[in-house]
């Protein structure tokens, strides 16, 4: 039986869990509000968040699994993709921990974790299957062959889908952070009140620029005609904007499916949160006869289960770490 304390510092949440023999009994995260007031994520202000938090919610942690420090096997931590200060802050955490109770370091990639979040609580998908990662700074469709093995068939050539929500929702005038403000207000509109224009990218990559550039000319134009044009279509402007992110995910889902005959079909990362994508991924599997898998809220967004999940597999597998890994901001998949 293999303990795993896993922790999670990439972004603004800072998190720890623990994973007893491919169980992951808790998860704890600290989310960072001092962001609002600025509109976005203050990568200095993350790291002193960081540094604040991992203390108390490591031993909140042990605490509520009921086990030691000495009772832990290995811990696994986020190597990248993040803010370079605020990995910095886990990894030296962790590996200053692990060389203390001389225990092996688990360096986990990010983006693998959330698909692995998977397999935190049934059901779990059957591999191989599709996942459509979709976060704040990434948008991936992978064939997922094993815990360990996993193949990009697409990718976006700019932004990321969480951006695009996030940036749409500034030019709407929502707080930070935007993109459940879009789904929350999307709920009450109209999905085909408004029309923006898509990019069009060959094979099963992505672009989202383009729809930026559409909406902010577009809100420009009537802004001009009307001045309260966005506060009196709110609701249909946020209906049709998360619309229109929405079907340009599921084309490339729906193609990358039938392409690689699989009809095991998974999202994860935090816009899998979005009750819009699954509302939408629900109706697709009664037409297209796929069995679906969204993780739990808690898992959608960064937290340590995944990290501690991804680590009992890498544990498994013997691929440990060494105490001079680096973070890595632009970790390669």
């Amino acid at each position: 039986m293999a303990i795993i304390l896993g922790i999670e510092s990439s972004c603004d949440e800072t998190s720890a869990s623990v994973c007893i023999n491919g169980k992951v009994t808790n998860n704890d995260i600290a989310t960072q509000d001092i962001h609002e007031q600025y509109g976005g994520v203050v990568p200095e202000l993350a790291s002193r968040e960081h540094q604040r938090n991992i203390v108390p919610i490591v031993t909140h942690v042990l605490e509520n699994a009921q086990i030691s420090l000495s009772d832990v096997d290995a811990i696994a931590y986020t190597r990248g993709p993040g803010l370079l200060g605020a990995l910095l802050v886990g990894s030296s955490f962790a590996k200053s921990m692990a060389l203390t109770l001389d225990i092996p370091t688990i360096p986990v990639h990010h983006m693998k974790a959330h698909v692995l979040a998977h397999f935190i609580d049934e059901p779990k998908p059957k591999f191989p299957f599709i996942c459509l990662t979709v976060s704040g700074g990434h948008t991936q469709l992978l064939r997922v062959n094993s815990a360990t093995e996993m193949i990009i068939l697409g990718q976006t050539k700019d932004d990321a889908v969480g951006e695009a929500f996030d940036k749409s929702a500034k030019l709407l005038g929502l707080p930070y952070p935007g993109g459940p403000m879009i789904d929350k207000l999307a709920s009450e509109g109209d999905p085909g009140k408004f029309e923006f224009s898509k990019s069009e990218v060959p094979a099963l990559d992505y672009s989202f620029s383009g729809i930026k550039t559409s909406i902010l000319y577009f809100l420009r134009k009537e802004v001009q005609r009307n001045e309260n044009f966005v506060n009196e279509n709110l609701n249909d402007l946020a209906a049709s904007i998360q619309f229109t992110l929405i079907e340009m995910l599921m084309a490339k889902l729906k193609l990358a499916a039938k392409q690689e005959g699989i009809n095991q079909i998974a999202i994860a990362g935090g816009v899998s949160a979005n009750l819009g994508l699954r509302s939408r991924l629900a109706d697709e599997s009664k037409i297209n006869n796929w069995e679906i898998f969204i993780p739990d809220f808690q898992y959608c967004t960064d937290n340590a289960g995944m990290i501690a999940i991804s680590g009992h597999f890498l544990y498994e597998n013997g691929q440990f770490g060494l105490l001079s890994d680096s973070p890595q901001p632009r970790m390669p998949f």
